[in-house]
């Protein structure tokens, strides 16, 4: 009985200190003495869980996040945020912020995600860190970040830990692991912290002493892998030979060895095209005229071991004012048009892709034009590989929303007769949820199947590698954009998928890569295509997506893209992820005898 008693009295103590250290975002803010707030800022959140209801402007953007808005979601509202890769997003657990993300980040049972643009996630770049407290308030709908002398601590103690998670992973999985370098790294990291934590007066500059150690020990951490895909998407502005060398002599130092070129985007080609001149369009990108660039990459790369991929974009002619050689004015009917378009004049521009323009991959035509492009690239440069992009139709609210049907594409004249001729039915009196609009689906999905059937004839009569970008969550994939690529792999059309992973949560992409190998053929290969850059992830959100795809043994990732590859980047992929160390020190010495050798 007395210790039934004691048990009681116990529970009760305990369950008050809980409750304490414990705190929920929606707490109400009170001020704490005992720790040295650095920086304090509140900001209007526009809504809680978003709904058609309670944030109607956002109707048209993923995850219901409109412009310049702050949102908050809880798991309510879903599995993940669902948002573009546009903004930036906070995850918090309790009321504390343990991780930052770019889009679509999982949504923690036992806390929330802040997602911001424009003006918000400027707000939140500059007011939120891992550590920093948050406090909601539902009722004036604002929220409070509090960053203190003890979110800094906090902050280091993670990022020392998953250091040391990442060097123990490679040292229990890697035959021949060395791990001085990371154990180096991270003595200096905890020696810093223990000073952080007896100085208060400074917390701040021995944190992030640390916090910049820790960082070195986890990309030190990854060893260099040989065999691994390294690559990046590319858009070319060099108008030079020297311009381009430069370019490739940059990426080889940072350990780049596959460069996917952007070679017929917006409508135009970089190279003087006999097939563009052939029907009329503009002959060559007015950027490039007098100079081949596409020759040149190729030359200057293989010359440097790196291999060159053309990244096409298929069925998108971009958002561009058209001239009167572009694609669409010469040849207005090949225009894709949405259900809200029939009536329109051609060509129609899609609101939800920038204004952008798009190809109609029912017409034969359409695809003759574009295998055609393809062979010239082929056959007059032989590249390394052919990365199809925007094989797809423009992208469509989800099916859960009303107005699904009528933002819908592939309403072009040619397909609603043909698809009546099958059917017997125009595909414009059709409603979503029938068997005939499934039949509708299926059609415009084939249409993009037979496009990539034709593609990989082509491709393997002349030894080329054929890539694609798809989006990895294939249920979405099919619902909007009509994209239908576990077809392609089961058929074995595709040798590899370079997935656009749109988030810098490395939860989310660890998520989507396992979703995405159960439904694809073994026999395909998946490059992970990483937007951390792009988005303007930390360097640790780069690290941590490709240490997740090295433990699901990928054959490499591709980062997206060129433009965004910042110094802060290339440092710590330069390490020992894209180059090998030994390699490195190697050359180096190398170096030091030739000079010592002129002198």
């Amino acid at each position: 009985m007395i210790k039934k008693y004691l048990i009681i009295i116990l529970v009760s103590f305990i369950l008050p200190l809980y409750s304490l250290a414990s705190e929920s975002v929606f707490d109400k803010y009170e001020t704490n003495t005992s720790d040295k707030i650095l920086n304090q800022s509140t900001y209007k959140i526009n809504a809680i869980d978003p709904t058609l209801t309670n944030n109607w402007s956002a109707g048209m953007y993923p995850g219901l996040r409109g412009a310049n808005q702050l949102i908050i979601y809880t798991t309510n509202y879903g599995i993940s945020t669902g948002t573009n890769e546009y903004g930036g997003e906070a995850i918090v657990k309790g009321n504390r912020v343990v991780e930052l993300s770019g889009a679509d980040s999982l949504i923690p049972t036992d806390g929330v995600v802040i997602s911001a643009h424009g003006n918000a996630k400027t707000w939140l770049n500059k007011n939120i860190t891992v550590g920093t407290k948050i406090y909601v308030d539902r009722e004036n709908m604002k929220v409070t970040a509090v960053t203190s002398s003890s979110s800094y601590i906090f902050q280091t103690h993670e990022k020392i830990n998953e250091a040391n998670a990442i060097m123990n992973y490679y040292k229990n999985n890697t035959p021949e692991y060395n791990s001085k370098i990371p154990k180096d790294y991270l003595m200096r990291a905890k020696y810093y912290l223990k000073k952080a934590e007896r100085n208060t007066t400074a917390v701040q500059q021995y944190s992030t002493l640390a916090m910049d150690n820790a960082k070195l020990a986890m990309a030190t951490a990854i060893p260099y892998k040989e065999s691994e895909v390294k690559g990046i998407w590319l858009r070319p502005t060099n108008t030079t030979e020297s311009g381009i060398i430069s370019t490739l002599d940059y990426l080889k130092k940072t350990g780049i060895n596959n460069v996917f070129l952007e070679t017929f985007y917006h409508g135009y080609t970089i190279f003087p095209s006999a097939t563009m001149k052939s029907y009329g369009f503009t002959e060559q990108n007015p950027t490039f005229t007098g100079i081949d660039p596409l020759k040149i990459w190729l030359s200057e790369a293989h010359k440097r071991g790196i291999k060159i991929h053309i990244w096409f974009e298929s069925f998108y002619t971009g958002n561009k004012p058209l001239t009167e050689t572009s694609i669409l004015t010469v040849k207005p009917e090949w225009s894709n048009v949405n259900f809200r378009g029939i009536d329109k004049p051609l060509p129609v521009a899609s609101v939800s892709e920038h204004n952008g323009y798009f190809l109609d991959p029912a017409n034969p035509d359409v695809q003759i034009f574009l295998t055609s492009l393809i062979t010239e690239i082929i056959k007059t440069y032989h590249p390394d590989g052919i990365n199809l992009d925007y094989i797809r139709y423009p992208q469509s609210v989800a099916s859960n929303y009303s107005s699904y049907t009528t933002s819908n594409w592939g309403y072009t004249q040619y397909a609603r007769d043909e698809f009546k001729l099958i059917y017997g039915e125009d595909p414009a009196n059709l409603i979503y949820g029938s068997k005939m609009f499934d039949n509708w689906s299926n059609y415009r999905r084939d249409k993009i199947t037979m496009f990539i059937a034709s593609v990989s004839k082509i491709c393997r009569d002349n030894k080329t590698t054929l890539t694609a970008v798809v989006f990895p969550n294939r249920g979405k994939a099919l619902e909007t954009k009509q994209q239908d690529w576990v077809t392609w792999s089961n058929y074995n059309y595709i040798d590899a998928f370079t997935p656009l992973f749109l988030t810098c949560d490395p939860k989310s992409i660890k998520a989507m890569i396992f979703d995405m190998m159960k439904e694809m053929s073994p026999k395909t290969k998946l490059y992970a295509g990483l937007f951390v850059t792009f988005m303007g992830g930390s360097e640790e959100d780069l690290i941590r997506q490709i240490h997740e795809t090295r433990k699901l043994n990928l054959g490499g990732v591709i980062l997206f893209d060129y433009a965004h590859l910042q110094e802060k980047y290339i440092r710590l992929l330069s390490t020992s992820i894209f180059s090998n160390p030994v390699i490195t020190v190697m050359n180096a010495a190398q170096k030091k005898n030739n000079n010592g050798k002129k002198k």
